[in-house]
């Protein structure tokens, strides 16, 4: 302070002609000695140092205070005086208010900008679980409950906050307790200096180290913290620091004052008066070894320089002064002038800081960040890591070499502070009961729903053709199903298909062959030969089930099966009749048989053939057969299979073909007593009691089998009926032809019809 002023008292740019008086005093940390002496100066008791323009106030402007309790008791003082207050380093935000502090003015930032930057801070390295101490005065309160709101913002859980005063040990006591028993490791300390240094002190005590400690301006780079046992404990701290500033000329001025009051001499002639010496040019400085002054530690002495020159400024603009006529004297200043024109200042200082008021009478909040580290010598110094200013866009107000810092009991590698570990992708987190946001659980993302970031919030649900993978963290295109010729119950059932059409052509050779027997005459061979054109039919329509569905395999597989079988039952149907008229054409007096004979034998076929084309032909037309892509039976896969279309034609379909079977199992089974020998009837009962029972265990198995799986239900019934027919039919008479050939004769064809019929 006293530099500034006698550097502007020297100037002849700023004030010229005019000199500023002062006077300094020190209230010793009593907020009650600030107000008795302010109070003093106001009523003009107090003597200034320098003159006093005749008829002018005896007090321009105060310079102060330094805590931030004392300087609000200060201005609220001052304030209907209008006298105004420029504080270097109070920086509660409750200053803010023009409408309670309209004289108060500060060449430091308020702590809004601090506290926020506190919580950027956190966040930026992950910590999301802390602790906060701050001190019981206005400066901490004040300070803590925007660092408590911004950490809320930013996704900072607190664990606990604590506060106590410099005056309340017991209170300390519980603090230094409540950090001992707490698991988070990071601890934010909005603290005013001496409630620091208690602190230090009690946690050295109890030998409390290895947590990592987040200051503020107040005691960050405090030289007087610095103790034998202190960075055990604040080793690696981080904080926001005021600005160094380098102001030219004043370290020669420190050390020149220093020097004279050290060794009590002086560079001037020898004062008689006060009875000092000269200085001699060699001194012994063994003497100062514990003179702990940094004179290149300007942080708030640069605020106070400041602060001197924006009250020159404002008297200079006020007077009206210009370099060549000087000053008008004659202008009475009165402090209310001086406080209007504090909020027009804008200068630039010689070290090139700019100094302008915002509309709280605050200046741009700039801060470095300092990192508690060790030398090379042992010594302890607050290494500069990075800086924050708020006059920057958002983006580029936070700057960190995070690879210059490091870390309690000099780690370099970065501290953990978290209340549960980190979820990784394919979870996300479910707050714990009764506990903060950050405390959770990791719970794996359910089949279907993914979390592909860190700590989700919530899983996301795959679209509807995708699939979550096995770790949940990526959505994969589910599988497609289908009964595919490559799998191996698709190989075993074409197999059996291919097996079913070979054994159908080896008895339509057989019976080609022996077409002229009496056993292949007397079984009506064109029926019959129709029959196992039909029966190939059917072995061959069951591999139109296999494959990937398509429109045509849809459309082709439900008609073909439905055609093929009717035509199959047709014949089995021809043939029973035949044999039921074959046999009344044998009695007395009949000749039922012109009735039925090869022609209407094969327009029976042909007819009821036709009505299955027509319903199909129906079917395709109003509602036909398409690919389906089923998503609700498996939620992991796609069942890729043929919808019906309407399924009342399906259905159609099915009841014709068991119509058919119905009426030809009745007819057969009347039929059953034909003669032993000529057992066409029992065989065709038989067939038909075997094709009922599949087709009839089919409904319940088709409904119920999921996927694939329907399909190959569908084409086992289509096999197994078909193998029936085959086998009960045609089996016995080729092992008559192939095997016991003495039997294929007319004679013990009808051996027994005679010998029954007398």
């Amino acid at each position: 302070m006293i530099f500034a002023i006698e550097e502007i008292n020297r100037s002849d740019f700023l004030l010229p002609n005019v000199s500023i008086g002062y006077r300094i005093y020190d209230n010793c940390g009593s907020t009650l000695s600030s107000v008795h002496t302010s109070m003093a100066l106001m009523n003009g008791d107090e003597r200034t140092v320098g003159k006093t323009c005749s008829g002018q106030s005896a007090i321009h402007a105060i310079i102060g205070e330094s805590e931030s309790s004392s300087t609000i008791v200060l201005a609220r003082t001052t304030g209907p005086f209008k006298i105004p207050v420029i504080s270097h380093s109070a920086t509660c935000e409750c200053l803010s208010s023009r409408k309670q502090f309209p004289s108060f003015f500060r060449t430091i930032a308020s702590d809004l900008y601090q506290s926020r930057a506190l919580a950027q801070l956190v966040k930026h390295f992950g910590w999301n679980w802390v602790g906060a101490i701050n001190s019981d005065s206005d400066y901490g309160n004040n300070g803590m409950a925007i660092f408590l709101a911004a950490a809320q913002e930013e996704g900072v859980c607190v664990e606990y906050t604590e506060k106590f005063h410099r005056t309340e040990p017991e209170k300390l006591l519980k603090v230094v307790e409540v950090i001992r028993k707490s698991t988070a490791r990071v601890i934010v300390g909005f603290l005013a200096h001496v409630e620091m240094n208690n602190l230090l002190e009690q946690l050295s005590l109890h030998n409390i180290t290895g947590l990592q400690f987040i200051g503020v301006e107040a005691w960050i780079t405090a030289d007087s913290l610095v103790t034998p046992t202190s960075f055990s404990v604040l080793g690696g701290s981080l904080g926001f620091a005021v600005q160094k500033a380098n102001i030219s000329g004043f370290t020669a001025f420190v050390i020149k004052e220093f020097w004279e009051k050290a060794f009590q001499c002086t560079e001037a002639n020898v004062d008689s008066v006060t009875g000092t010496t000269p200085c001699k040019e060699i001194m012994d400085l063994i003497e100062l070894k514990d003179y702990n002054d940094d004179v290149a530690e300007l942080r708030y002495s640069s605020n106070i320089y400041k602060a001197i020159y924006a009250v020159a400024h404002s008297l200079h603009r006020i007077l009206k002064c210009s370099e060549y006529l000087g000053c008008d004297k004659t202008v009475k200043v009165s402090p209310w002038q001086v406080v209007e024109s504090l909020k027009w200042v804008n200068f630039t200082i010689k070290n090139g800081d700019q100094v302008w008021f915002d509309s709280t009478g605050a200046t741009v909040a700039r801060y470095e960040v300092v990192n508690w580290q060790r030398g090379s010598d042992g010594s302890v110094r607050f290494k500069p890591v990075g800086y924050y200013d708020a006059s920057l866009p958002p983006g580029q107000r936070f700057v960190l070499r995070t690879e210059d810092i490091r870390w309690p009991g000099g780690n370099t590698e970065l501290p953990v502070s978290v209340c549960s570990e980190s979820c990784p992708p394919g979870t996300h987190k479910a707050l714990q009961k009764g506990k903060p946001v950050c405390c959770y659980d990791c719970i794996p993302c359910a089949d279907g729903e993914i979390s592909n970031t860190t700590d989700s919030n919530g899983c996301t649900k795959c679209r509807e053709e995708y699939w979550s993978n096995q770790k949940r963290d990526t959505c994969v295109l589910k599988n497609v199903e289908f009964l595919s010729y490559s799998e191996v119950m698709g190989k075993v059932l074409v197999f059996f298909s291919l097996f079913g059409v070979l054994l159908t052509l080896i008895v339509s050779t057989l019976f080609l062959i022996n077409k002229d027997t009496p056993l292949v005459k007397a079984n009506n061979s064109e029926l019959s030969f129709l029959l196992l054109f039909s029966l190939t039919l059917c072995f061959l329509c069951s591999l139109t089930f296999i494959g990937r569905p398509s429109d045509w395999s849809c459309m082709l597989r439900h008609t073909a099966f439905g055609i093929t079988f009717v035509l199959c039952i047709s014949c089995v149907l021809g043939k029973t009749i035949v044999v039921l008229m074959a046999f009344r054409a044998t009695l007395p007096g009949s000749n039922v048989m012109k009735w039925f004979g090869p022609a209407q034998q094969r327009l029976s076929v042909l007819a009821f053939t036709l009505i299955q084309v027509v319903i199909c032909i129906l079917w395709l037309t109003v509602n036909p057969p398409f690919p389906f892509k089923n998503m609700e039976y498996y939620k992991e896969k796609i069942i890729l299979e043929c919808a019906l279309g309407s399924p009342i034609w399906f259905w159609a379909v099915l009841g014709y073909i068991g119509l058919l079977a119905m009426l030809c199992f009745i007819l057969a089974f009347l039929a059953r007593k034909l003669p032993d020998n000529f057992n066409e009837a029992k065989l065709i009962t038989f067939s038909m009691l075997i094709f009922c029972a599949v087709w009839i265990t089919f409904i319940p198995a088709y409904v119920s089998s999921p996927g694939k799986f329907t399909v190959a239900v569908e084409i086992f019934a289509i096999l197994a009926s078909s193998y029936g027919l085959l086998f009960c039919i045609f089996v016995p008479k080729c092992f008559i032809i192939v095997l016991k050939p003495e039997l294929n004769t007319k004679k013990h064809l009808m051996g027994k019809t005679h010998s029954r019929s007398r």
